[in-house]
């Protein structure tokens, strides 16, 4: 009969502290601002729309449509308009509706989020 012992490898740690071959000197804040201006590009060659609806009991709804943004960019953009104008809203898909018609102060405040309005 075969005895057998069972024998652990040793396991080497790397102790040593990791130098990257990248020399860059920016700071994190810096590479986020510019990674952030790439976003703010993409708007510009976007061309929302607004158009005023009519809803229920001849009440207004704008709709802002045409964003090719990632959906929690156009739910932010909803926020901020909402607050702006004191109105209420909601996203739906690709455009956010606004409740009254707020076609004349919505192409200064887009633009202002870098926006151009057809």
């Amino acid at each position: 009969m075969f005895q057998t012992k069972s024998h652990s490898a040793p396991i080497y740690i790397n102790t040593a502290p990791v130098v990257s071959s990248v020399t860059d000197d920016d700071t994190l804040d810096e590479l986020l601002d510019e990674l952030d201006g790439h976003t703010d590009l993409d708007k510009a060659a976007q061309q929302v729309s607004i158009s005023v609806d009519e809803r229920r009991y001849g009440k207004a709804v704008t709709i802002v449509s045409g964003f090719d943004v990632p959906q929690s960019t156009v739910e932010s953009l909803a926020s901020d308009l909402k607050s702006s104008l004191a109105t209420g809203g909601t996203v739906d898909g690709d455009s956010i509706e606004l409740q009254g018609d707020h076609r004349d102060r919505l192409p200064e405040l887009l633009a202002d989020h870098g926006y151009t309005v057809r």
